[in-house]
């Protein structure tokens, strides 16, 4: 697929993904631990094997007796940070409920904020700036 957006989501685009992926960044690491989400479990253990095929997570024994495995998050893994953060981000904007991400700088302890900024300006964008080329959705819709 020519675009990087779509080929995310092929990754991580079922809902309970990111959710297992936002819980992984909270902590979890075991299998009961991911039940937390309300998953039935044969859909978090497709969901577990998916993540560990695509390199989100590796896989490792913590038990012999009875074979039991933890998942942790690999560099792969590690870099949905920003995508589970727009992803609160913008539901705390948009969505009603309460925050329940509590992500906050752990230094200072307040609350984060995501920025897209340009390296060659180096300054914030704000995304009214942002354009995506002709061609570019052109190819897209050919793609599809």
């Amino acid at each position: 697929m020519p675009c990087p957006v779509a080929r995310t989501l092929d990754v991580v685009g079922e809902w309970w993904t990111l959710m297992i992926v936002r819980d992984a960044f909270r902590g979890a690491r075991r299998f009961e631990e991911f039940r937390s989400v309300g998953i039935a479990d044969n859909i978090l253990s497709n969901r577990l094997r998916k993540l560990v095929e695509q390199g989100v997570f590796e896989r490792r024994k913590y038990s012999d007796h009875p074979e039991r495995f933890e998942y942790v998050l690999t560099e792969k893994g590690r870099d949905l940070l920003s995508v589970v953060a727009a992803l609160a981000s913008w539901g705390k904007k948009w969505t009603v409920g309460r925050d329940i991400t509590g992500m906050r700088h752990e230094v200072c302890g307040e609350p984060l904020r995501l920025q897209i900024y340009c390296d060659k300006c180096e300054r914030t964008v704000d995304a009214s700036e942002i354009r995506v080329p002709r061609a570019i959705r052109s190819e897209l819709s050919a793609a599809s």
